[in-house]
């Protein structure tokens, strides 16, 4: 059975002088989850967020905060997000060759276990590490920036990953996209197996946000 299409707003999208107005505006439009970018300036070049912000939004909504952890080394900070209020934390392929240790914490924490991979990382490097995730995130950019544009080429790495996912027999894993997420290609996104769609700019620079959000999910 299909999974349902759910949409998390980035709230690296959001205009931080009025975040919790933000948030709750795109909880009031349909939003599934909350997805914050944690960015260390080491693994990407950009520097963004903490455990302080993600206990700022705890506060502000019951929404599934979805922290994805763009960071050299996350294991050190694991259960300082999961006290602020992390409902699922997303670490990289790409600075944890062997991701098992930080997943299995996570999931100790009571967390949702994710793993990401960048634009660059061969899909098929996925295929040992699927029983230990509950969410894998496939990047369409190179993380760091909001805006980007979609790399095309990423429909496929898409694909591949939910078949990785069907043929390890995990299909209630949740495959999630990020990078250039719109309304002009949310429904091939969809189409190559993706169920959970992060949206920046799509949902907060919208006009009207529930449209967005309803227009991400194939409405």
């Amino acid at each position: 059975m299909p999974h349902k299409i759910k949409v998390a707003p980035s709230i690296l999208a959001a205009d931080f002088g009025h975040l919790a107005d933000e948030i709750q505006r795109v909880e009031a439009a349909g939003a599934d989850l909350i997805h914050i970018d944690i960015m260390d300036a080491h693994f990407v070049p950009n520097l963004s967020m903490g455990p302080g912000i993600v206990e700022a939004v705890r506060k502000i909504t019951r929404l599934h905060l979805d922290v994805h952890l763009m960071m050299d080394n996350p294991g050190q900070y694991l259960k300082a997000f999961a006290k602020a209020g992390a409902d699922g934390l997303t670490v990289h392929l790409e600075v944890l060759p062997d991701p098992r240790e930080a997943l299995d914490s996570i999931g100790d924490l009571g967390l949702t276990r994710g793993l990401s991979l960048n634009p660059d990382m061969p899909v098929e490097r996925l295929a040992n590490h699927l029983a230990a995730v509950d969410r894998l995130l496939v990047m369409c950019v190179f993380p760091g920036f909001g805006g980007q544009k979609f790399i095309p080429e990423s429909l496929a790495r898409i694909t591949a990953a939910r078949r990785l996912l069907d043929l390890a027999g995990r299909t209630e894993a949740e495959l999630e996209v990020d990078g250039g997420v719109d309304l002009q290609n949310a429904g091939s996104i969809i189409q190559a197996g993706a169920d959970l769609l992060v949206g920046g700019t799509a949902v907060f620079k919208a006009a009207d946000a529930a449209k967005a959000i309803v227009s991400l999910r194939g409405g």
